[in-house]
Order: structure tokens, then C-alpha cells, then sequence
């Protein structure tokens, strides 16, 4: 019984998908956009529910291909997000920064009426930049890695002693992506 539950324990462990990841090459930089689809665990849904904010991160990392060793690392991004509910006024808060949201610091926050609109939003990221143009080489493959989990880093103390070993606590999801060659203009 210990190994099938160790067993039904490690298949939970990945409870989301990238369903979709595509990037593209702009004036700007590397964009990438994602859409995640994961179920929110009911222990999660109950902590939101009594005002406890959950953290996601997304990573990107910007791989150069090299035949001799590993991988280069070319350039990371990081995208934090907080959701929260205010049971005063029954409203959802999102909270996006590129550091960790602490209590100071600057982050792009927006409101929603239900927590069916504010996952949504938390599930798709779009036109995301990762990395600078000048950090390509022209003629170099390159492919990034991307990864979406709940931060439990950043719960209470008394969560993150709780989350530990939980499966119910653990929303992850990761895709790995060849950036497309450039073509000459």
C-alpha cells in the first residue's frame, strides 16, 4: 500500500499542461506566449477562499544549442504572479512583477469579479519578453525552456510546513521549444 500511494503520489506530482507555447522574434525581442490548463486542488481553492494569496512563477530560459558540451544559457526571465481574494469585498487581485512580490516593490496589479476570470488569467501569459534580439547569434539554433508552478516558497511558515510532501500542493507544468530560425527580410 506505501509503494502504490509513494506510487499515485509521484504521478500527481506534474498536475498541469502547457497547452500551448509559441515564440516569435520581434523588434522588441523573444516573445513568448503560453496558455497552462491545470485544476486548482481544493486545498488550494480553500486557503484563496480564506484570504491566503497563492505565488506562480513562470521561467523561461533561452538555450543556445553547442555540439560539445551543454546547452548555453543565452538569457532567463521570470514572471511572478499573487492571487489573492478579499472576502470584504468578494473581489479577486492579481499581482504580476518580474521579482518576487514582497511587500515592497513595484507590481502590475488588476482586479476581477470572479475567481473563474482571475485563474484564466493567471493561466495565459502573451507577448512576454525573454530576451533581447542582441543577445542572438545569427547563425546559432536556439530552444527555450519553460516552466509554470505554484511558488509555496512564498506561502506562511505554517503552509509551507503543511505543502511539504503534499501532492495537493503541487501545481507544475513545463515544455521545452525550438525557437524558429530567422529568415532574412
Amino acid at each position: 500500500m506505501l509503494v502504490l500511494a509513494l506510487v499515485l503520489g509521484l504521478a500527481r506530482a506534474d498536475t498541469g499542461e502547457v497547452t500551448q507555447l509559441r515564440l516569435e522574434r520581434a523588434d522588441e525581442g523573444v516573445l513568448l506566449s503560453a496558455s497552462v490548463r491545470f485544476d486548482m486542488p481544493a486545498v488550494i481553492d480553500d486557503a484563496l477562499h480564506k484570504g491566503i494569496p497563492m505565488f506562480f512563477v513562470a521561467e523561461a530560459t533561452l538555450l543556445r544549442d553547442r555540439w560539445y558540451w551543454y546547452d548555453k544559457q543565452v538569457a532567463s526571465a521570470q514572471r511572478h504572479m499573487r492571487l489573492s481574494f478579499q472576502p470584504l469585498t468578494r473581489r479577486w487581485r492579481l499581482q504580476v512583477s518580474s521579482q518576487p512580490i514582497g511587500a515592497t516593490g513595484l507590481a502590475l496589479g488588476q482586479s476581477f469579479e470572479t475567481q473563474e476570470e482571475a485563474i484564466e488569467a493567471i493561466k495565459h501569459i502573451a507577448r512576454w519578453k525573454i530576451a533581447d534580439l542582441g543577445e542572438l547569434e545569427t547563425d546559432a539554433k536556439y530552444s527555450v525552456d519553460f516552466r509554470y508552478r505554484l511558488d509555496v516558497s512564498q506561502l506562511p511558515r505554517p503552509f509551507q510546513i503543511g505543502a511539504v510532501g503534499h501532492a495537493d500542493w503541487s501545481i507544475s507544468a513545463a515544455r521545452t521549444q525550438r525557437l524558429a530560425v530567422e529568415t532574412a527580410r
